[in-house]
């Protein structure tokens, strides 16, 4: 359908929009519950994947045969992610029934019909187990997800997170979402001042995840400037970590350091934080670009398979958003409906490269092979460049 200003204003009303905590008690259209015949759909699937019995990388959707009704409730629910909420919780996943094995290979399947996995860590990992194994948050190289800490609110590196709740704690892990609509909304509201400083250049820690050719730390601002679409990406523990670990890079000033300590301040708050319980059973998945997540500290139950686990799968997705130019560095591709984000990591494999080729063409998505935007070399110039500028002034 051709755009009108008529229908601008529809197209724009369905894109997301700021919701503050008790909206999102209150009104609980962004969540879903599996009914009988999507998950008979999931277990003759898995069924059928399990007689195939092929490695992860080399599935495709025929791999995992959902019927009708199990494909569209994972449309619906990746659909509701890039509209007014930025969120989807799906519910009644049957992992009770499932062995470990059973349920990564269950989640992967639904992923092909989803989008395009993304690796996520040094080693170039396409799902990671997020549970205790005795990790540190904040250190140096240090990731959240193989720990039982608190996490500051941040966002994953990918159009939408999703978590596949396999077991509980036994006390705490509680999700914490906002919407960082809602949270530009409020910096706006009392330090305006303070939104051209998020807008500007900011030097965040690759935490050792980058591929060998990209210098260990990336610039991308805190809020977007798209002309149309919003994007927020922000997690101080990497800020941080680039101040601490790289004394090339240029000091965060002071307006920096306040815009900082703002978001720290609002993002917690009752007004946009807004909490929830992971079931098992449950799948939350997140717009990573207009919602921003932490969690909770958790006790685990002393039994090895009682443990908390979730299975986390990083995807670009057919429906996503366009991104800033300068956001290109980090991401790679930001065009609408692109296959981008992840992090790159040092083993990266030909079954990988072949099956994001092969799965973006399933879905229709826009695909260029990866290069990295800025290697080391490039940076060293770029800080060359900065350090010129603050001579000069």
């Amino acid at each position: 359908m051709a755009v009108t200003a008529a229908t601008e204003p529809a197209q724009r009303a369905q894109r997301p929009q700021p919701w503050t905590a008790r909206q999102a008690s209150d009104d609980r259209s962004w969540v879903l519950r599996l009914n009988a015949a999507q998950v008979q759909g999931m277990r003759e699937a898995l069924a059928h994947a399990k007689a195939v019995n092929k490695p992860l990388l080399e599935m495709e959707q025929a791999d995992f045969p959902l019927n009708d009704a199990a494909r569209d409730v994972l449309r619906q629910a990746i659909d509701t992610t890039q509209g007014r909420w930025g969120m989807c919780l799906l519910k009644g996943f049957p992992v009770d029934e499932w062995t470990e094995q059973e349920a990564r290979l269950a989640y992967w399947g639904m992923s092909l019909h989803m989008g395009v996995a993304r690796t996520q860590n040094r080693a170039s990992e396409i799902m990671n187990d997020v549970r205790n194994e005795g990790g540190e948050y904040k250190v140096k190289g240090g990731r959240g997800y193989n720990t039982n800490a608190g996490l500051d609110f941040h966002q994953d590196s990918c159009d939408v997170v999703g978590l596949l709740c396999r077991r509980t704690a036994k006390a705490g892990g509680t999700s914490k979402v906002i919407s960082s609509i809602a949270l530009y909304d409020e910096v706006q509201r009392r330090r305006p001042d303070l939104i051209p400083v998020l807008k500007g250049t900011f030097f965040h820690s690759y935490q050792g995840t980058q591929d060998p050719s990209q210098p260990p730390y990336y610039r991308c601002p805190i809020f977007g400037s798209h002309p149309e679409y919003f994007a927020a990406r922000t997690n101080r523990k990497n800020t941080v970590a680039a101040q601490r670990d790289f004394p090339e890079l240029p000091r965060l000033g002071p307006q920096q350091i306040a815009a900082l300590d703002l978001l720290d301040e609002l993002m917690p708050s009752e007004l946009l934080c807004y909490t929830m319980e992971l079931e098992q059973g449950d799948m939350q998945l997140l717009n990573n670009y207009v919602t921003l997540h932490s969690r909770t500290p958790f006790e685990d139950h002393d039994e090895p398979d009682r443990k908390r686990h979730l299975f986390r799968l990083w995807l670009a997705v057919p429906g996503s958003q366009p991104l800033p130019d300068d956001w290109k560095e980090y991401y790679g591709d930001v065009r609408a409906g692109s296959v981008r984000g992840g992090v790159r990591g040092s083993a990266i494999t030909q079954a990988f490269l072949d099956y994001e080729k092969r799965q973006a063409a399933a879905l229709n998505m826009l695909f260029e092979p990866w290069r990295p935007q800025v290697r080391q070399e490039d940076m060293a110039r770029i800080l060359a460049n900065y350090a010129n500028a603050v001579a000069v002034a």
